[in-house]
């Protein structure tokens, strides 16, 4: 039985119910920071979604995307580095 109560920021960081929970905030953290991360890149490509460490980016021209694809492995740095944890492994673009 614990003595003292327990913040909620607390239990949602440290108990292992909330492993999940913990996970897609952190998916949607990426898809959010992407944005502020790469400020040249908003008119061109647009995080959606992270499955199992891979950002899916939805890029309207096939010549952006070709570009992008180029770049994927500085993308994943930057954002990982930006991050300070490695939460993207690679990129599908959509």
């Amino acid at each position: 039985m614990r003595k003292q109560a327990l913040s909620i920021g607390d239990i949602i960081e440290k108990e292992e119910n909330f492993e999940t929970f913990r996970n897609k905030v952190k998916e949607f953290d990426v898809v959010f920071q992407f944005g502020l991360v790469f400020p040249e890149l908003k008119q061109i490509a647009q995080a959606v979604k992270v499955v199992k460490k891979i950002l899916y980016l939805k890029v309207e021209n096939s010549v952006w995307r070709s570009e992008l694809r180029l770049r994927q492995k500085s993308i994943v740095d930057r954002i990982n580095s930006s991050i300070k944890e490695e939460r993207i492994k690679s990129i599908k673009f959509i």
